[in-house]
């Protein structure tokens, strides 16, 4: 089920990146005139660009623990209802393979009787795991939102206080063959945010 993966979705980081464009004054630099003409003055901002990898952000061991811990606190939230739902499909899947093992043997009238049964339990299978998904989906959210909203406003100032322009997240721009591993302040980054955000502190919504 794809409610249950422990995972974090990708589109949550997207918000990260599309922010972290630093709104820095362009530096003004030099202007070679053009030969026999006066060209006007041009600024012209000197950029610095990262790269970041938002995939690790979620990994268990070594990515952001806030945002882990707020990843494991709803996965434990929903491990009630994974065990219902799974426990609904093994008795969906037996009643299957019992009919198909003893209905030769049986009435037509009965054998429709235990499909209809079977058909019954799958559609509230449906039911259960679509309402399920839906809670899931809101619930990460709620807790997952405040973490994401955080670490897009600390990669901002990240940026600004190390003289970054752009910041380019790997896992959404397409074309990046091979660059330099000092461009890649991914660690780093992590790194600075766990030192200074405590998976156990309070995150307060924003308004």
């Amino acid at each position: 089920m794809k409610i249950f993966r422990a995972t974090v979705a990708t589109a949550f980081f997207a918000a990260i990146c599309a922010g972290s464009i630093s709104a820095q004054q362009p530096r003004p630099g030099t202007t070679t005139p053009t030969t026999g003409t006066s060209a006007p003055a041009v600024n012209v901002p000197e950029t610095k660009i990262a790269l970041l990898n938002s995939d690790e952000f979620g990994d268990p061991k070594t990515g952001i623990l806030r945002l882990v811990a707020a990843m494991n606190r709803v996965e434990k939230e929903f491990e009630a209802k994974k065990v219902e739902l799974q426990t609904l499909q093994g008795q969906i899947e037996k009643a299957t393979a019992d009919l198909a093992k003893v209905g030769p043997m049986q009435s037509a009238q009965i054998n429709q009787q235990q499909q209809d049964k079977i058909d019954q339990m799958k559609k509230d299978f449906q039911r259960r795991g679509e309402d399920a998904q839906a809670a899931y989906e809101k619930r990460k959210q709620e807790v997952l939102g405040p973490v994401i909203d955080e670490i897009g406003k600390y990669l901002d100032g990240y940026a600004k206080a190390h003289g970054i322009n752009i910041i380019l997240d790997v896992t959404k721009v397409q074309g990046i063959v091979s660059a330099s591993d000092s461009l890649d302040i991914t660690k780093a980054f992590i790194t600075e945010f766990n030192s200074k955000n405590p998976a156990t502190a309070t995150v307060t919504p924003p308004k």
